[in-house]
């Protein structure tokens, strides 16, 4: 069957599809909008052009997805057609059949057309059978929780290296005196002592704590509760651990964070733009603490400012906004979070340097035996996690400060 409003549609469609792929080859692959010769103007008119004929593209596409759906209703009507009535009587029509039979369907054209009377006792306009006069519209709820914005988890730890640990504190030794006197001797003449002094360090094992309670009715009749309320419950733990990690004061029960570690490097930022800072910062850590960053921890409000530096001609100098991959600053990976202090960067040489020691992984239970919970049909889903973090060169780690 012929429909000539859907071809006219279509025709217009490809026309402005084309128009818009020539644009496009004109800029080659790398969008170079001074290319493009058939469009006037600088290159923030030549995208707004773009954007304009994309939107008319959807809207086009939109009209011809309209008439195709109603050219297929009419070709099904018409290649299955209802027998007549008995010894030749007519038949009766379809709502469907009377529509596209209408003189308002023939004469429709673009989006809007004139009402189509199907008949002396069927009138559209008159039969509204809608949701105050019919049935009220069922909705089942899906299984998406929308959680509250806070702070992703676990990030920081990703970047520390962890081990086992069977014991309630972890002890190691650090070399903090060491005199190389060697040097050329003449002979007979006596060899030049050295000075090397062992001191014994200790981190203790900390307990990161956390519980709900909730009724037994909630557990029962929700089978999605007890599974959302164990991944809550873990993900505020190590929320927690990724902040002690860094900032941890030390003092019992919090954890020794990179920034209270005694001995670290400090560059103040000073008049200097951040990267040269942080470039600072990573050579005090190569020269002093002979030591190589494996990872500089950043607030986002402060990353931004060095993500979006640029040259007096506008070219980004941290890569193209379109640039992909994971951010990087002389060469050492960048974590954005908000787990470090906010006017701080910290960096260090995690990988080699550091260990989270783990005495217990994230454990969760959960018990009525809590206060009155028993005769008030209440459960207590608890979850804690044991964990001691050990820097064992200070000087291998560092923050810029004053940011």
């Amino acid at each position: 069957m012929d429909f000539p409003a859907l071809k006219a549609a279509l025709a217009k469609l490809n026309a402005k599809r084309d128009e818009l792929a020539a644009v496009f080859t004109e800029a080659g692959p790398d969008l170079d909008m001074d290319l493009v010769a058939s469009l006037d103007g600088d290159s923030v008119a030549k995208v707004e052009w773009i954007r304009n004929k994309n939107t008319e593209i959807e809207a086009l596409k939109a009209d011809v997805e309209g008439f195709r759906e109603v050219a297929k209703a009419a070709e099904n009507a018409i290649a299955d057609p209802e027998p007549e009535g008995p010894e030749g009587t007519s038949r009766s029509q379809s709502l469907g059949e009377l529509f596209v039979n209408s003189a308002a369907y023939k004469s429709f054209s673009g989006t809007v057309g004139p009402v189509a009377t199907l008949g002396p006792d069927v009138d559209i306009r008159n039969t509204l059978f809608q949701t105050s006069a019919g049935w009220a519209p069922e909705a089942t709820r899906t299984g998406i929780v929308s959680t509250f914005p806070t702070r992703p988890a676990p990030h920081v730890v990703d970047f520390i290296p962890t081990l086992p640990t069977s014991q309630s504190s972890v002890k190691y030794m650090e070399e903090t005196t060491f005199t190389n006197t060697a040097v050329e001797t003449a002979e007979g003449a006596a060899y030049p002592e050295a000075t090397l002094v062992l001191t014994e360090r200790s981190q203790t094992v900390e307990k990161i704590p956390v519980f709900l309670p909730v009724t037994d009715e909630q557990l029962e009749d929700e089978q999605a509760v007890a599974g959302y309320i164990n991944q809550r419950l873990v993900f505020m733990i190590q929320q927690r651990l990724d902040l002690q990690v860094l900032g941890g004061t030390g003092v019992t029960p919090l954890l020794l964070g990179t920034e209270n570690v005694t001995g670290i490097q400090t560059q103040a930022l000073g008049v200097d733009p951040i990267p040269d800072a942080i470039y600072k910062l990573f050579r005090q850590i190569r020269d002093n603490g002979f030591a190589e960053p494996s990872v500089v921890f950043i607030a986002p409000s402060k990353w931004e400012t060095v993500r979006l530096l640029r040259t007096v001609d506008g070219i980004y100098i941290w890569g193209h906004p379109s640039t992909p991959g994971e951010p990087v600053i002389w060469g050492v990976p960048v974590v954005e979070t908000t787990a470090v202090t906010a006017t701080k960067a910290i960096a260090g040489d995690y990988l080699m340097h550091s260990n989270l020691y783990v005495r217990r992984g994230v454990d969760v239970q959960i018990s009525n035996s809590h206060a009155s919970f028993f005769i008030e049909g209440k459960q207590a889903i608890r979850a804690d996690l044991r964990v001691a973090m050990v820097h064992y060169r200070p000087k291998a780690f560092g923050e810029v400060t004053g940011l």
